[in-house]
C-alpha cells in the first residue's frame, strides 16, 4: 500500500450501550406515560366512596348532576390535577436542586423552601389572621421566593462568591432558623395555628381548581426555565471551572437554576402544605434509566413524580378508609426505605 493509499473507512455506527440506552429511554416513556394514566384513573376511582371506571367515564363526559359527576367534578378531578401538577413541580425541581448543587442527596428544602413557606403562612396567621387556601398561596409562594433570594444572597457573600457548598449551608442554616421560629410561634397560641399544621401535613384534597390556576403560570414558567438551562446542566456537572472552558455562563445558570426551583417548590408547598422526599426519591430513580443527562432527567422527573404523588394518596385513602392518611405522610413512609437504599448504592453519589 503507497503512502497515498488508505483503507475503506467503515461508516459510523453507534455503539450498543449507546443505542441500548435510547432503547431504554423509549420504553421507558411509554411505561411512565401509562403508568401516569392509570394512577389518573385510580385517583378518580377510589375514595371513601369508590366508583367503577364506567361511572367515572360517564361522570367525566357527561355530567348529568349524580351522585358520582358531583364526586368526580367536585372532589376527585381537582385532587388528580393538583397532584399531577405538583409532582412535577417537586420532581423537576430536586432534579434541578441536585444538578446545580452537584449533590445527589439534596433535594427543594435544601433551599429554605418549605421552611419559608411554612414561616410566611405562620406570620400572616397570626399577625394578620389569614385562613384558608387562598390565603395561604400567597403567603406561602411569597416566604419560599424571600427565603429563597435570602439564601442565595447569604451563599454569594464573600471573596470566593456563590458555590454549591455555600448555597448548601446557608439554606439549611436558614431553614432551621424559620422552622424554629414557625414551630415557637404555634406552641404560644395552638388554638389560632391549629389550621396551620393541618397544612404543613401535606395535602392534595384540600385544594380547588381555582386556587390551583392561580398558581399554574408559576409552575409553567419554573418548568421553562429548568428545560432551558437543561444542556448546561450537563456541563456543570463537570465542574464550574470546565463548565465556563467550555462556554457555559455558570452564574447565569445558577441564578436561573434557583429562580426555576423557587418558582416550582414555593407553588407547589403553596399548594399542599409540602410533600415530602419527592424531589430527593424522583431524581435518582429516573436516572437510573436515563443515565446523567439534565434534559431526559428532567422530562422524566415531571413525569414519573406525579405517579408516585397520586398512587401514594390512593394507598393513603385505601389504608385510612373511611378517612384517609395525607399523601406528604405516605411519600414519607414510602421515601425513608429508598433513602437508605440510595446511601447503601455505591453509585448513589454519582450525577
Amino acid at each position: 500500500m503507497t503512502a497515498l493509499e488508505h483503507p475503506r473507512v467503515a461508516p459510523p455506527t453507534i455503539a450498543p450501550p449507546m443505542r441500548f440506552l435510547r432503547r431504554r429511554r423509549i420504553v421507558g416513556l411509554v411505561a411512565i406515560l401509562a403508568a401516569l394514566v392509570v394512577a389518573a384513573l385510580a385517583s378518580l376511582m377510589v375514595g371513601a366512596n369508590p366508583l367503577p371506571l364506567g361511572e367515572v367515564w360517564r361522570g367525566l363526559w357527561r355530567p348529568d348532576g349524580s351522585e358520582a359527576s358531583i364526586i368526580v367534578h367536585t372532589l376527585r378531578i381537582p385532587r388528580t390535577v393538583v397532584g399531577v401538577l405538583v409532582g412535577s413541580a417537586f420532581g423537576v425541581s430536586g432534579a434541578v436542586i441536585q444538578a446545580l448543587t452537584r449533590n445527589p442527596l439534596a433535594d427543594p428544602g435544601i433551599l429554605g423552601v418549605n421552611a419559608g413557606a411554612g414561616f410566611a403562612v405562620t406570620l400572616g396567621t397570626g399577625l394578620f389572621g389569614i385562613a384558608g387556601i387562598t390565603g395561604y398561596i400567597w403567603l406561602a409562594f411569597v416566604g419560599a421566593a424571600a427565603a429563597t433570594v435570602l439564601v442565595f444572597v447569604i451563599g454569594s457573600a464573600g471573596r470566593g462568591g456563590v458555590s454549591p457548598v455555600t448555597l448548601v449551608l446557608a439554606g439549611v442554616a436558614l431553614g432551621a432558623v424559620l422552622t424554629g421560629l414557625s414551630t415557637f410561634l404555634t406552641l404560644i397560641d395552638p388554638e389560632t395555628f391549629d389550621a396551620i399544621r393541618n397544612w404543613g401535613v401535606g395535602s392534595i384534597a384540600r385544594t380547588s381548581l381555582a386556587d390551583t390556576m392561580q398558581v399554574v403560570p408559576f409552575l409553567v414558567l419554573g418548568l421553562m426555565l429548568s428545560l432551558l438551562i437543561a444542556g448546561a446542566l450537563n456541563a456543570i456537572a463537570l465542574g464550574d471551572d470546565l463548565a465556563a472552558s467550555l462556554g457555559t455562563r455558570v452564574a447565569l445558570t445558577r441564578v436561573l437554576g434557583v429562580m426555576a426551583v423557587t418558582l416550582l417548590a414555593g407553588a407547589g408547598t403553596a399548594l399542599t402544605g409540602g410533600i415530602g422526599f419527592i424531589g430527593l426519591m424522583v431524581p435518582h430513580v429516573v436516572r437510573w434509566v436515563v443515565g446523567p443527562d439534565q434534559r431526559w432527567i428532567i422530562v422524566f422527573s415531571a413525569l414519573t413524580a406525579p405517579v408516585i404523588v397520586l398512587a401514594a394518596d390512593v394507598v393513603g385513602r385505601v389504608l385510612g378508609r373511611p378517612g384517609e392518611i395525607e399523601v406528604g405522610i405516605m411519600t414519607a413512609v414510602i421515601g425513608a426505605p429508598v433513602l437508605i437504599a440510595l446511601v447503601r448504592r455505591r453509585t448513589a453519589s454519582g450525577l
